[in-house]
């Protein structure tokens, strides 16, 4: 069985919703970066005028963090379509899969206020939920109603193909229908700092943040059969010690996932890489040679989303498909390397634009 991609969402630093993120990316002109904050040397891309009372009404919001906020939304964008597909009245409710670490701000917040307090237990109790790092995903099915599996996967940049693989995994046992999945980020000053002293130097990276959410029904459902944007092939991952194992590493994912698929390179039309350059790029150049697939690059405009980057990827796939009617019936390949050691990829067969 393998899942079908019948929708998505997405709040970007291109602006609120699914248009925006599509003209931002066909327009392909950076979205705006500032310095501003205690952080000034750290540029940052962020979702332009957001606000989680705005956006989603009082209620509820007083003590939200910025990543559960730009999840409820995101979620809420799909969730409230037309289209969407309501409760079953048999078989399992609708669940989400959200790759995401939660708000290392709203943690080094909460613990603050118990060392600088009278008492370490002077604390406000209503932001606690926000230090952990199921508080977006948990939100997200308390406000939509999602009454099925819910999970949160951490893996940094390949979060977001983590999650895509467990909801897989979720429907394959048939234990999920219908599943939300994506990924999310904030900017913050303390994670701008974590990147900082976790790079050593200053490394250029202009940090961005938003959500990204994908539909998923199980192939032959009926769901599925009403149309879909793409087929989930094959997923592969692997964990890495060393910087210099990532090339092999990766590529020997990349040639397991053809192996699953039954394909081979030439098979593959479109790539989303994480990095443009790197080790990364040595892996794709190993497996192609010297015939290259088209590339498409959302990073570059959009900022390291982190946990968010790989789902924004897969975005950035779909939307290429909509533009090109040759790739329908094609392989697409999805590439993501993190720092921490986690790497893997995602093939993905594009279905015709309806």
């Amino acid at each position: 069985m393998r899942p079908v991609i019948t929708a998505w969402s997405a709040i970007s630093p291109f602006g609120f919703g699914s248009e925006a993120f599509r003209a931002g990316l066909r327009g392909g002109v950076p979205a705006p970066a500032s310095a501003a904050g205690p952080a000034r040397d750290v540029p940052r891309r962020l979702v332009p005028d957001f606000d989680a009372r705005t956006v989603l009404g009082k209620k509820g919001t007083r003590s939200m963090d910025r990543v559960t906020a730009l999840s409820v939304a995101a979620v809420g964008e799909l969730v409230d379509r037309p289209e969407a597909p309501g409760t079953p009245t048999e078989g399992p409710a609708p669940g989400l899969v959200l790759g995401t670490t939660g708000s290392v701000q709203s943690t080094m917040d909460f613990t603050r206020s118990s060392l600088d307090g009278d008492r370490p237990f002077y604390v406000d109790p209503a932001r606690f939920p926000n230090t952990v790092m199921n508080c977006a995903a948990g939100q997200c099915a308390i406000w939509h109603g999602l009454k099925g599996p819910n999970a949160t996967i951490a893996g940094g940049r390949a979060a977001g193909l983590l999650a895509l693989n467990y909801a897989r995994r979720l429907q394959v046992g048939g234990r999920a229908g219908t599943l939300f999945c994506g990924g999310a980020e904030e900017y913050s000053d303390a994670r701008a700092r974590l990147h900082h002293h976790g790079q050593g130097d200053p490394d250029g990276t202009v940090l961005g943040e938003g959500t990204a959410v994908l539909r998923l029904e199980p192939d032959g459902s009926a769901a599925a059969e009403r149309g879909g944007l793409a087929e989930v092939v094959a997923l592969e991952f692997g964990v890495y010690k060393d910087a210099g194992e990532i090339p092999a590493l990766l590529l020997r994912c990349l040639r397991r996932a053809l192996e699953r698929a039954g394909a081979r390179p030439t098979d593959i039309a479109l790539v989303a890489p994480g990095a443009a350059s790197g080790p990364e790029q040595a892996a794709l150049s190993e497996l192609f040679g010297h015939r290259s697939p088209t590339e498409v690059d959302c990073t570059s405009l959009i900022g390291d989303l982190a946990a968010a980057a790989a789902a924004f990827q897969v975005l950035a796939v779909l939307v290429r498909a909509e533009d090109d009617a040759v790739l329908a019936g094609r392989l697409a390949l999805v590439t993501a390397v993190d720092h921490d050691g986690i790497l893997g990829c995602a093939l993905l067969r594009l279905y015709p634009a309806c």
